[in-house]
């Protein structure tokens, strides 16, 4: 009897140990990027929806990325100092040439980037968020304001001499339209337009020829604007 009892608490130990060490294992840190640049963002996005659908807090501890999923847990350190900080992805950015990563107003506080306004950095994924179909709009799919685009991209038979438009984003609401042009116009992309149809406001880099559809595709998908549908135009 006394033999049993000791192996059935062995065997419980070894459970715990089992579940402990899994939890461990899952947040344990995996070097994503190491002397890359962060930048940080503040009092003019403070209080606006973000890619994600939740609304920035500069004194939380958050961070834009073009690709990493949202909910991914970063541990975040500054190279030049080795101060630190933990931060949740749930926005899409930074758009500028160069930059991997911004951060929070608070964060950067941590970081003591400040007066810098940027900072090179070591990138630590701490915990990868699921995967979801998301768009580049300053809301997500799942918030009922993207109107059922996916993330592929839809590839079309180009036609020489044809131009076309690329849409990357359809919203019931307007203001995220707003979001996702504002966006797409800081990362440096022209001929950024709005389409109303009876259910939603399209945003649409337009009037590209199609020699060049392809290259503009990568463009896009290369500073985070990987939800495309591209489009002939009845005229040019």
């Amino acid at each position: 009897m006394h033999k049993a009892n000791i192996t059935k608490a062995i065997a419980r130990f070894l459970a715990i140990a089992v579940i402990f060490f899994a939890g461990l294992r899952s947040y344990a840190a995996t070097l994503y990027k190491s002397g890359v640049t962060a930048s940080y963002y503040a009092d003019k996005f403070h209080g606006r929806k973000t890619s994600s659908g939740e609304i920035f807090n500069m004194y939380g501890y958050t961070a834009a990325h073009k690709t990493l999923p949202f909910g991914t847990m970063l541990r975040v350190t500054n190279l030049a100092n080795g101060n630190y900080v933990t931060v949740k992805v749930n926005d899409r950015g930074p758009f500028v040439k160069g930059r991997e990563l911004d951060v929070s107003k608070a964060a950067a506080v941590k970081l003591g980037m400040i007066k810098t306004g940027t900072a090179k950095v070591k990138i630590e994924i701490l915990e990868k968020g699921e995967a979801s179909a998301e768009g580049n709009s300053g809301t997500t799919a799942s918030g009922g304001n993207s109107q059922g685009t996916s993330q592929k991209q839809t590839q079309v038979k180009l036609e020489k001499g044809a131009y076309y438009d690329i849409q990357l984003g359809a919203f019931s609401k307007k203001e995220n339209a707003v979001n996702l042009a504002q966006k797409l116009l800081r990362a440096g992309f022209k001929n950024v337009s709005y389409q109303k149809t009876q259910t939603a406001t399209r945003v649409s880099v337009t009037k590209v020829p199609a020699e060049n559809v392809r290259q503009m595709q990568k463009e896009l998908s290369a500073k985070g604007f990987t939800q495309q549908v591209v489009r002939k135009r009845k005229t040019k």
